[in-house]
């Protein structure tokens, strides 16, 4: 029964690429204590603790890096700015340049922006069309 459960979880799934864009977004912690012990004796402890997530998540939750990570990369200051989320596309883009131009991926333009448009070329007059 586990098995067929896994399979219909796998073909609904996507595919690896979707399954590791699904781990980016969450994140993945892995924390294990292994210990080696003879006669209730402690030989050797090993502590592992890893965490596998975008710099967005990594950001969210205040992850730390250890020393010497570069953290003046463009994608680790965009992961601190704030996103907002596109009305017409759904996906996430910088809050700046939403709010004062529009959506890079579907065009959408946000109103402050038609407005600083309009005051450049005048109003629109009734069917023109959008450039």
């Amino acid at each position: 029964m586990a098995l067929q459960a896994t399979k219909e979880m796998s073909d609904s799934a996507g595919g690896l690429p979707e399954a590791i864009d699904r781990i980016l977004e969450k994140g993945l912690v892995i924390n294990a204590d292994i210990t080696v012990s003879v006669a209730e004796v402690e030989l050797l402890g090993v502590k592992v603790r890893a965490a596998l997530a975008s710099f967005d998540t990594a950001a969210e939750y205040g992850l730390e890096f250890p020393s010497g990570t570069n953290t003046e990369t463009q994608a680790w200051k965009e992961a601190y700015q704030g996103k907002e989320t596109c009305p017409q596309c759904g996906k996430e883009v910088l809050k700046e340049t939403l709010l004062n131009g529009g959506c890079p991926w579907c065009g959408w333009e946000s109103a402050r922006s038609k407005q600083a448009s309009e005051e450049k070329t005048g109003p629109r007059q009734e069917g023109e069309m959008e450039a």
